[in-house]
């Protein structure tokens, strides 16, 4: 007798379905709908006005717009590195940005590991709260705020005159610049930027420390042992974008600090762009100094990224 085979396909399950992205998509239109928000603000505001780039390379004239106007090249880019200002604006920003990532950066870890330390909730809570709040003052109010504490006839000073110290003119002193920038940088931020490490701490196992703890591990060698190498992803990912955002010094809160006396000391690149460009109506090389301090950041984020992914598993890209 001869045996019939009978044979029946098995939809491949690796292959969606026609159509069944289009009913995927239709189950998850909310979620699509809420992408499409931030999708919007980013295109909006960061991709489009990239097209203005190309002033950097034209002789702009506002009469004959962005593709009117003549090309030349690199001609601003050459301009700008033979400009007096050039050493000293790219050093000041450099330094600033360099101070931030060596003081300013650890702060918020330092404060998490202490904040998950503390066993009285309350004074946690307490803490916590104080911590967040110079985050929601605008950068105008902590302008004035540092103003006004540092006059010659301020807080600081009358609190230095108790233990004899003469009055300081802090903001006539282009040597104390960079330490208001960045101590009041730290006091602005320390609170907020602690809540990502407190999150990451919370990912932990605890069974890592009761493990630690009948090895005879103490508080501090389970901070050191546990705690530090739990949070260490977050850590250089957070430290990467710092490295990327070194030359991205508050263009604000400088202006506003910035006066004739701390003008060696303060004047930074995003402020020279903007006197340039805003003050003197000098589009094309204002356009050519910005883009040339994005390509700096470009190139510390890279040379940070790779220097992350050949040390340690964890980098960007």
């Amino acid at each position: 007798m001869k045996e019939t085979i009978i044979v029946r396909r098995v939809p491949d399950r690796r292959q969606p379905a026609k159509g069944i992205s289009w009913t995927l998509m239709k189950k998850s239109k909310y979620y699509y709908l809420m992408f499409a928000i931030p999708l919007l603000y980013f295109l909006t505001f960061d991709y489009i006005p990239m097209f203005g780039i190309l002033i950097a390379f034209k002789d702009y004239s506002v009469f004959d717009g962005i593709l009117g106007s003549e090309w030349v090249g690199l001609a601003y880019f050459q301009e700008f590195l033979s400009d007096p200002y050039f050493y000293k604006i790219l050093r000041n920003t450099l330094l600033i940005g360099l101070y931030q990532i060596a003081f300013a950066f650890p702060a918020p870890i330092v404060l998490a590991l202490l904040l998950n330390e503390l066993r009285y909730e309350k004074f946690k809570r307490f803490v916590q709260t104080v911590s967040y709040m110079p985050h929601f003052l605008s950068t105008v109010v902590v302008c004035g705020i540092l103003v006004n504490f540092l006059s010659y006839d301020g807080l600081v000073n009358q609190a230095l005159g108790f233990f004899g110290i003469e009055n300081i003119h802090f903001l006539m002193i282009p040597e104390w610049f960079r330490t208001i920038y960045i101590g009041s940088g730290i006091w602005q931020g320390i609170g907020w930027g602690s809540i990502i490490y407190l999150a990451a701490l919370t990912a932990i196992d605890p069974q890592l420390y009761d493990a630690a703890k009948i090895d005879g591990a103490n508080r501090w060698k389970q901070m050191r042992h546990v705690t530090l190498p739990g949070i260490a992803p977050t850590i250089v990912i957070m430290l990467l974008f710092s490295i990327g955002a070194i030359m991205s010094v508050s263009f604000e809160k400088v202006l506003l600090l910035q006066n004739g006396a701390n003008f060696d000391t303060s004047d930074i690149i995003s402020t020279y762009v903007y006197r340039r460009g805003l003050v003197s109506t000098d589009f094309s090389y204002a356009t050519a100094v910005g883009l040339f301090n994005s390509v700096v950041a470009l190139f510390f984020l890279t040379i940070g990224n790779y220097i992350s992914r050949k040390v340690s598993e964890t980098s960007l890209w």
